[in-house]
């Protein structure tokens, strides 16, 4: 079982180069204008430029407009729609596959409640973030209980982000055995990229999902 790797919050080309060479199979550009690492559409573009074919390059978005989601998609870029989007928002503007955020609070999420909220989105590849105080906009940083969505990972492709770091990235990987995980500010000192956290966050989901069996 290979589980995908994504580092977020990408600002520039060298941010790329450094997941790219620690061995990340996708990299996130965030055009969230209230994120610290938001960036516009002419740096979405360089990085795109710069990444190579087999590499996944993801634009984050909250509550977009129609046009900036066109301009990402013009570059290859996959959707993920982190804030209040209906489901009838994110099918239209990306009409292929995207990513959607569910925000997880204190509480669990039943199967039956996550599939009716869910169904409406039919292209989402659900992320799973932990929820701001305000229980929406996750990147606080923080992670959840992973137990929450673990049955739901046993069903369908399960990404989870929030909080994660090379110390906890294991034990993620073991209680939840997700599709992929997210990471941002984990991977970061003084908010810069780290290569050698990077570097130790992929190396510690390789170590962590050898030990998980078919």
């Amino acid at each position: 079982m290979r589980i995908r790797v994504k580092i977020c919050g990408c600002t520039g080309v060298d941010d790329v180069a450094v997941a790219l060479d620690a061995g990340a199979d996708a990299v996130g550009v965030i055009l969230a204008p209230r994120s610290p690492r938001a960036v516009g559409i002419d740096r979405l573009q360089e990085i795109a430029a710069y990444v190579p074919a087999l590499v996944s390059l993801v634009a984050v978005f909250t509550d977009p407009s129609s046009s900036m989601v066109d301009e990402a998609l013009k570059v290859g870029a996959i959707p993920q729609f982190h804030g209040a989007e209906p489901a009838s928002v994110c099918e239209a503007f990306a009409a292929g596959p995207y990513l959607k955020a569910y925000h997880v609070g204190s509480g669990d999420v039943t199967r039956d409640e996550f599939d009716a909220f869910a169904r409406p989105y039919e292209h989402a590849t659900w992320l799973f973030d932990t929820a701001g105080a305000d229980g929406s906009s996750g990147g606080t940083g923080e992670p959840f209980a992973w137990e929450i969505v673990r049955r739901l990972a046993g069903e369908r492709h399960v990404v989870v982000a929030g909080g994660l770091n090379a110390e906890n990235v294991g034990a993620c990987v073991r209680t939840v055995r997700p599709f992929a995980v997210d990471v941002r500010s984990g991977v970061e000192t003084d908010g810069k990229k780290d290569a050698r956290k990077v570097r130790a966050f992929v190396e510690a989901v390789r170590t962590a999902e050898q030990t998980l069996t078919v």
